[in-house]
């Protein structure tokens, strides 16, 4: 698609949708085949962007939180509404993730609009007395939010950012993940009916100049950010210098644990929902599988045998149990982790038939070795590092180790020790017998290098205002 009649205009601001001057071609990773070309935004575009944003912000601030409630679910309702499964087949073909989880990331974008719909009146006035004065502390709007977001789920990561910003009374100026434009955009089209010109923009683009152009600019006060721990410490950086307000939800190594006492098979099911899920390319996904010795062989011949039964394939297709992964980048990486760890004498448990075209990765599980980038890094993608252990203490200790701490996992019939092991470990959100721990009501987010702030939740609402406490001394009585 190289005529620029067959492009797909990459810049919707304050209502004028058109093309810019960048190309970014979208690639079906099922086939390989060219899906479409993006005519995206650059430096002018973006400020362009950023004057929209900042000129609805006075008028939207000023809209009531429940009238801002409205508009939220009414996104929430034309996202659940959507004839034909029109955004979710665009997730599935352009991220390759199964379409009955594509249709679910839409489900879970709507829920996010309707959770901080309801949140918004947590903004109102808080009314406190004593000495003598009176304290009103108030929440005000920070002000312009860029949302700058990742591939893996390009509608339920956005909503997340956009409608909680949205409900604290920001503008917010939306780029969407390069690899993954048309998703943002259609999510774009979806909300935009609903909220006034400029309070949502959307900006496809190159990834670094268009980041750098919105986070450059004074009038933008605060950036939301998803991706990996490196690029994070890049947009925190250039945050720096403005004191501009970071929220940042970077990479994790999610360790999965099963205790002793752990059902295998239910510990099984829970382990191929928290690895497989959008086929291994989740920040939460199970990184390190840690498994107590006195259950380990038959847990691995469990989890090996329902493995390498997975079926490969179309996402579109009902039948397929894992769909491919993003590039052909990332199946080089994935292959090389496995070749390494096999070369090192690793035992290796890899198959099911993968299919002639696409970029699509074999799960694979390893015995992963010490010291291995299998086991020291994050997978991202349908490969297992797995190992057993003896002593509950050092695999505590050397989770706690690790400079990451998003998510991770335990399993265990005895819930309440369960939970007395996840407590201790420094992990933002942690699943006990549950391989999907997110939900709109909670805050998400990790310790150490895993991030900045937190997302979800009242936490969630919160990153996007201001406090002022207005102090007032009443009127004594005579």
């Amino acid at each position: 698609m190289s005529d620029d009649m067959h492009m797909i205009p990459g810049c919707r601001i304050a209502g004028r949708v058109y093309g810019g001057p960048v190309r970014i071609a979208v690639t079906e990773p099922a086939t390989g085949a060219r899906l479409a070309e993006v005519a995206g935004g650059g430096a002018d575009d973006a400020r362009s962007a950023v004057d929209a944003a900042q000129a609805a912000l006075h008028g939207w601030r000023g809209v009531s939180p429940a009238q801002r409630g409205r508009a939220l679910r009414a996104i929430a309702e034309a996202l659940r509404s959507e004839p034909d499964d029109g955004l979710a087949q665009l997730i599935a073909r352009e991220t390759g993730k199964r379409i009955a989880e594509a249709r679910g990331e839409v489900a879970f974008s709507a829920a996010f609009f309707d959770w901080f719909a309801d949140a918004a009146a947590a903004l109102v006035e808080e009314h406190r007395a004593g000495g003598g004065r009176r304290f009103l502390v108030c929440r005000r709007p920070l002000g312009v939010v860029a949302a700058l977001t990742p591939w893996n789920f390009p509608a339920s990561i956005p909503a997340r950012k956009i409608a909680a910003a949205l409900a604290a009374g920001c503008t917010v100026v939306f780029k969407p993940s390069e690899l993954t434009p048309l998703s943002g955009l259609r999510l774009a089209e979806l909300a935009e009916p609903h909220l006034p010109a400029g309070a949502l923009t959307t900006l496809t683009g190159e990834a670094a100049p268009t980041s750098n152009a919105l986070i450059d600019d004074p009038r933008v006060a605060g950036v939301t950010f998803t991706g990996s721990t490196r690029v994070g410490a890049l947009v925190a950086a250039r945050c720096a210098p403005t004191f501009t307000r970071a929220v940042l939800e970077l990479g994790g190594r999610a360790p999965f644990i099963v205790r002793p006492d752990a059902d295998i098979d239910a510990a099984v099911e829970t382990l191929l929902v928290a690895k497989y899920r959008n086929n291994g390319a989740s920040c939460i996904a199970a990184n390190n599988v840690f498994v107590h010795e006195a259950i380990y062989r038959p847990f691995l011949e469990a989890y090996v045998d329902r493995s390498l039964n997975l079926t490969l394939g179309d996402p579109l297709d009902g039948k397929t149990d894992l769909g491919p992964v993003i590039t052909n980048a990332h199946v080089t990486r994935l292959t090389g982790l496995v070749a390494e760890a096999r070369n090192a004498g690793a035992p290796v448990w890899e198959g099911a038939q993968v299919p002639a075209a696409g970029s699509y990765v074999a799960p694979a599980i390893v015995e992963a070795p010490e010291g291995s980038r299998l086991w020291d890094e994050e997978i991202f993608g349908p490969v297992t590092a797995v190992r057993p252990y003896r002593d509950e203490e050092q695999v505590v200790a050397e989770v706690n180790s690790w400079p990451y701490g998003l998510g991770g996992y335990v399993c265990g019939r005895d819930t309440e020790r369960a939970a007395i092991l996840a407590s201790r470990l420094e992990i933002g959100i942690v699943g006990i017998n549950n391989g999907a721990p997110n939900t709109p009501e909670v805050p998400f987010g990790g310790f150490k290098r895993s991030g900045i702030g937190r997302e979800g939740g009242f936490d969630g609402l919160s990153e996007f205002a201001e406090r002022q406490t207005l102090a007032i001394s009443m009127p004594q009585a005579h």
